[in-house]
């Protein structure tokens, strides 16, 4: 009987130190005079890019870092940012396709990430003009590089995102998984999501 009162009165701190929170949250947007997030980080960084106007806005538990059930647990992070790089996982996966044919299997595949809830910003290296016009699933974000190679992209887009976001990258290249995890970004390598995106 005690143990179970005592459970009880521990839920019950628990809720009220909750809802204290965010009543308090909710308190400093009023304050503050916050409405209602509209952008990201990301938004931002886009923005900057040449073609903006025309773009529209949108725990390993010893598992190996090509494990895909180690992308699912990271992705399962409520508001977490998946930032992928494009062409290192597309010519991993799908190389012997044309550019768009890769391109487009890759955000076929993504399409269905970010129907989960996940934002999700894949970048590619924008020497090819006419790859611009790709068309972007809905809830993906496409960013090409402009005056800088796709690596960079990723790295600002991941400097651009407060402490404590979290933010899963998509790469095999060593230097900028180094990169971003030492910013703060999770990183598993182009198979993982590969192995993932195969699942039906």
């Amino acid at each position: 009987r005690s143990r179970t009162s005592t459970a009880d009165l521990a839920t019950a701190r628990a809720r009220l130190l909750l809802d204290t929170v965010v009543d308090a949250a909710a308190g400093l947007r009023r304050e503050l005079a916050l409405g209602p997030s509209t952008t990201t980080p990301a938004d931002e960084v886009a923005a900057a890019l040449p073609d903006a106007a025309g773009r529209a806005r949108p725990g390993s538990r010893g598992r190996a870092g090509d494990d895909p059930a180690l992308l699912d647990d990271l992705l399962s992070v409520p508001r977490t940012h998946l930032v992928v790089d494009g062409y290192n996982v597309t010519k991993t996966g799908f190389g012997d396709l044309t550019l768009a044919e890769q391109r487009d299997r890759l955000l076929a595949g993504l399409l269905r990430v970010a129907a989960g809830g996940t934002e999700v910003t894949v970048c590619f290296d924008g020497a090819d003009a006419a790859a611009r016009a790709v068309r972007a699933p809905r809830g993906v974000r496409v960013l090409f590089s402009s005056g800088e190679i796709a690596d960079d992209l990723i790295r600002r887009l991941v400097a651009a995102e407060p402490p404590g976001r979290p933010v899963v990258v998509v790469t095999s290249d060593r230097a900028v998984s180094d990169d971003v995890q030492r910013m703060g970004a999770a990183c598993v390598p182009a198979r993982a999501l590969l192995a993932r995106l195969a699942r039906r």
